[in-house]
């Protein structure tokens, strides 16, 4: 009888195109799925660090899993939680996983799955499409770069071609993703790249700075966006997303995370010309304090978002904008949350994923900041602006 796996996942759309591949290697070594966690030989967690409920979830299924099961099954973690112990070189985080998880058998980390595997897709008309992972930004608040590393981007071809197998056997709609798909291709095509690096030697695509070579032989301008008030980061996604447009079969082309800084004008030109791309636009804004954006390490004004917000608007008049907003980032005062409110209702979101703010390890804001605003006070600021956005409410007397 063939060994067989289960995998739970934890997380955002990455961490389910993650397993899709993980699900793919352990096929490729001879393994069944199975139908349920009872029924597998090994358990696959892919994990979560976004906050600290999410760790406690998995920690909790690993107790529960031990205490359900008739046989003893293989535990096997992977995901954030392990990329955070791959990439702490004290070992201490590490130690701190097998100190709550004693029953967990393996840690696996991503890189050793790779893209080497194609995604094991259950939905045939639908496909979430790595363009990149990991992730430069460092926002004070975010545990990514510390669970996924430095932002790597993926083939420009690669991309393509798996796009077009898809679509070849029926798939209709693609999401592509990446930490910040707006900086697609910065690493392939920055000049300090070269032939004899190490990554060209390790087959990754590397171009000069000052073009690039598309898969149909056109050479282009890399997309320059604008960073502290200088054009320096240089971008494929423009590019990417027109290519994905063209390609026969493909009727919707979706898109996460955008950061707002780096949105460029050419990239609201390629949505506003391909009615393939989806109007439901997902532009994390987290706070509408610029005090507090700074403390955050979020490189725009909100001034500066709402004139992205116009600028959309104005050339894609049916976009909708959808947002991500952090309450009760350290030392936020009550008048700087009413200056998130004030702008959420400027912004008229469609909607938006409000989070209670969680201090996260090794994280620039849990060295620097206390946590010092109170839970009850989180929940009031939370349920405050989920009222306004995503259920239209009416403030009355709560907002102050």
């Amino acid at each position: 009888m063939k060994p067989s796996f289960f995998i739970k996942t934890f997380g955002c759309q990455q961490n389910i195109a993650d397993s899709q591949r993980i699900a793919s290697y352990y096929l490729a070594r001879g393994y069944q799925e199975a139908k349920s966690i009872k029924s597998a030989s090994e358990v696959v967690i892919n994990t979560c660090m976004i906050r600290q409920s999410a760790e406690d979830r998995v920690t909790g299924l690993v107790k529960n899993i031990v205490k359900s099961a008739k046989g003893r099954s293989k535990i096997i973690i992977t995901g954030c939680m392990v990329g955070m112990a791959t990439r702490d070189d004290t070992g201490n985080y590490l130690r701190t996983l097998r100190k709550r998880m004693p029953e967990v058998d393996e840690f696996l980390p991503l890189e050793e799955v790779g893209f080497d595997y194609p995604a094991l897709r259950n939905d045939v008309t639908h496909a979430w499409v790595p363009i990149s992972n990991g992730c430069n930004n460092f926002c004070t608040f975010c545990v990514v770069p510390f669970t996924r590393g430095r932002e790597i981007s993926r083939p420009f071809k690669d991309i393509i071609n798996e796009i077009k197998e898809l679509a070849s056997k029926g798939c209709k709609e693609v999401t592509l993703l990446g930490q910040n798909v707006n900086s697609y291709g910065s690493d392939i095509i920055s000049s300090k790249f070269n032939p004899s690096s190490t990554e060209s030697r390790r087959g990754r695509e590397v171009q000069s700075s000052k073009f690039y070579k598309l898969p149909d032989g056109r050479k282009v301008k890399p997309v320059m966006v604008k960073h502290l008030g200088r054009l320096r980061i240089p971008t494929l996604f423009p590019y990417l997303l027109e290519e994905v447009c063209k390609i026969r079969g493909i009727e919707t082309v979706k898109f996460i995370s955008s950061n707002p800084w780096d949105f460029s004008d050419e990239l609201i030109k390629v949505i506003a010309q391909n009615p393939k791309i989806d109007r439901n636009l997902h532009l994390a804004v987290q706070s509408g304090d610029n005090e507090i954006l700074k403390k955050m390490n979020r490189w725009y004004s909100r001034e500066e978002y709402l004139d992205l917000l116009k600028r959309i608007r104005a050339n894609v008049p049916d976009a909708q904008i959808s947002t991500d907003i952090i309450v009760g980032f350290p030392q936020e005062t009550k008048e700087q949350f009413q200056n998130t409110v004030k702008l959420a209702k400027k912004a008229n979101f469609a909607y938006a994923y409000v989070a209670k703010y969680s201090q996260r390890p090794n994280t620039a804001a849990s060295k620097a900041f206390p946590d010092d605003v109170p839970y009850a006070e989180k929940e009031r600021r939370f349920h405050i602006l989920d009222q306004l956005i995503n259920h239209k409410g009416i403030l009355r007397t709560a907002v102050h």
